[in-house]
């Protein structure tokens, strides 16, 4: 039986054990796949603080218990909307594009107003 002599992928230290066993231990497996993935990581996270930020600004706007409110675009972008991130979108049979950040959304209504309002759930799903 032949012995080589392995190292860890992360740290450099010999490694014992199984014969396809590539880390020292579970600490150098995670540091080791966390740093590999971080790029993504942070991307997905930054995204995600904008989505919420968005509709947190959005769901300020809306008591509760009202389904409709209308708003200007500026009275939003002041308060650090980003218009170019949402969750989804729904154009229904009128034709107008609803866009949404989570279940708070907007419409455009003319000028420079908006239409923010809350989705309506069915059954437990979106429509």
């Amino acid at each position: 039986m032949e012995t080589t002599q392995r190292s860890c992928r992360y740290c450099g230290s010999t490694i014992r054990g199984r014969q396809d066993k590539k880390f020292c231990d579970d600490a150098c497996r995670n540091t080791f796949n966390n740093q590999k993935h971080a790029q993504q990581s942070n991307l997905m996270r930054a995204i995600h603080r904008v989505l919420r930020k968005n509709r947190a600004i959005l769901l300020a706007k809306l008591p509760e218990g009202i389904t409709r409110i209308k708003v200007s675009r500026d009275c939003l972008f002041r308060e650090g909307f980003d218009f170019r991130y949402l969750t989804h979108s729904y154009c229904p049979h009128r034709g107008k594009e609803y866009r949404f950040c989570y279940e708070i959304g907007y419409v455009v209504l003319e000028g420079d107003w908006l239409a923010v309002v809350r989705e309506k759930v069915k059954d437990g799903a979106m429509p």
